[in-house]
């Protein structure tokens, strides 16, 4: 029997209360009640700085870019929830990536990557702007493999219920969907290779 699918949730914001963590966290729920196992992987805590050229010369690249890499290789599969910042992904998520980006073998270790993207925001629209920029630039720049099912939670902060899960039904489903769409693909890859 083959082991579980191992699962890295990323939010794209770090801040107390923070909609996207809320959302990563009912994932994380999802991909658990589909049999998959699950870490979850904070931005904020790999200390990068704001990439800087200069920075990088004079120091090399920062250990946390390491634990990113580290973290994706360890995983079948990647689900990342982002919120919006002026209709875009937040400096967190890019800058991240951006310092992976520098490392040897940081762009080999994304290059089909299933991705699942989930977004929320307070507004009707859910995170929809800042998700399909964030599918771009994983898609155009790390070769990921972002799937197509996706979800966008408008009025994120009305959305969940006590138990952290969306309150509503549907949207309960469609994260359902995008969690086992993603693990389907990672599964595939998995015995693919």
């Amino acid at each position: 029997m083959d082991a579980p699918l191992k699962l890295l949730l990323i939010a794209g914001s770090a801040r107390r209360g923070a909609l996207s963590v809320r959302l990563r966290d009912a994932a994380r729920q999802a991909a658990e009640r589909a049999g998959a196992s699950s870490a979850v992987l904070d931005l904020r805590a790999l200390a990068l700085p704001v990439y800087d050229g200069d920075l990088e010369a004079a120091q090399g690249v920062p250990a946390g870019a390491t634990t990113l890499r580290d973290a994706i290789v360890a995983h079948d599969a990647l689900l990342i929830a982002t919120p919006e910042y002026n209709g875009f992904p937040t400096p967190l998520v890019i800058n991240a990536f951006d310092w992976l980006s520098r490392l040897p073998d940081g762009l080999a270790v994304t290059a089909n990557k299933p991705v699942a993207l989930v977004a929320s925001s307070p507004g009707a629209l859910g995170g929809l702007r800042s998700m399909n920029f964030l599918r771009q630039y994983l898609q155009m720049a790390f070769q990921t493999l972002v799937l197509p099912a996706q979800q966008a939670v408008g009025k994120a902060h009305e959305a969940f219920g006590p138990d952290g899960n969306l309150a509503d039904a549907r949207a309960a489903a469609t994260l359902d969907g995008v969690v086992k769409a993603l693990l389907r693909e990672a599964a595939l890859r998995r015995h693919a290779g």
